[in-house]
């Protein structure tokens, strides 16, 4: 009898027809039984949103052997939840989320709905990564990441992931030159000038277009921007714990303030 192969939930933030899902989906393929849950629409920078208010819905598009592909009206975090909650068979072994069509590196993370969903599934149990490419073109070239998004993949398969981590996986955009490795980095610290353009609609009522620049002093040779700078897959362990650990020591004297009235 031979061994069941893994089963690995796709998703991710720019919608079913992104080229970057197909190209994930194709090499996902190669490892495991595959289901696809991806969003209608392109959910970029919705973070770890969810759907409560509003009816959430999930539809069938296609099924194979060891493929099944659904679209949901949601945001990627409910399409992880719905997927190992609802539509799937079985927990799944792995979760991917992407290849995000743009950056998810330094602090951008935050923002991101490609890595919220790459923690909702780690906060779950559910092994999990993030693919993104530093390129926000719809019609990015992809091919040059087949070997290191398989050998990550298949690596973290084998051996899986620390209890509460996941990784942000973000790859340079295609050069001239082939990539140059993979550097495991710290998340880099950068900021957004965001400007604000106001315009007019058809109504003549106004509204904002938001747009901005990252702008980043913090890109040492330890940081995951110093390495998509200089050609290589930056590998960033993730986790959903906010809590700023060292300075636990250093606060401890608030627990000295006196609330007793």
């Amino acid at each position: 009898m031979e061994p069941q192969r893994p089963l690995i939930l796709i998703t991710n933030d720019d919608g079913h027809a992104a080229k970057g899902l197909h190209k994930l989906t194709a090499l996902m393929r190669t490892l495991g039984d595959v289901a696809v849950i991806s969003t209608d629409e392109v959910m970029s920078a919705k973070s770890h949103s969810c759907t409560i208010f509003e009816k959430l819905r999930a539809r069938e598009v296609s099924r194979s052997e060891g493929f099944v592909e659904f679209r949901c009206n949601g945001t990627p975090v409910d399409c992880v939840k719905l997927a190992y909650q609802k539509l799937l068979p079985r927990r799944p072994d792995l979760v991917v989320s992407g290849i995000n069509h743009g950056t998810n590196a330094a602090t951008t993370v935050v923002y991101s709905g490609t890595i919220g969903a790459v923690i909702e599934a780690c906060m779950n149990g559910l092994t999990a990564i993030g693919f993104s490419l530093d390129s926000i073109d719809r019609e990015a070239d992809f091919d040059h990441l087949d070997t290191a998004i398989l050998e990550i993949t298949k690596k973290v398969l084998k051996e899986g992931l620390p209890q509460g981590v996941c990784l942000n996986v973000n790859f340079p955009k295609r050069s001239d030159e082939p990539l140059r490795g993979i550097k495991l980095c710290r998340q880099a610290s950068c900021r957004w000038v965001e400007y604000f353009e106001e315009q007019y609609d058809e109504n003549g009522e106004l509204f904002y277009d938001l747009s901005g620049e990252l702008v980043s002093d913090d890109v040492t040779p330890d940081t995951d921007l110093y390495a998509l700078r200089h050609n290589f897959v930056a590998v960033v362990p993730t986790c959903f714990d906010w809590t700023a650990h060292a300075c636990m020591d250093t606060m401890k004297d608030y627990e000295q303030i006196s609330i007793k009235s």
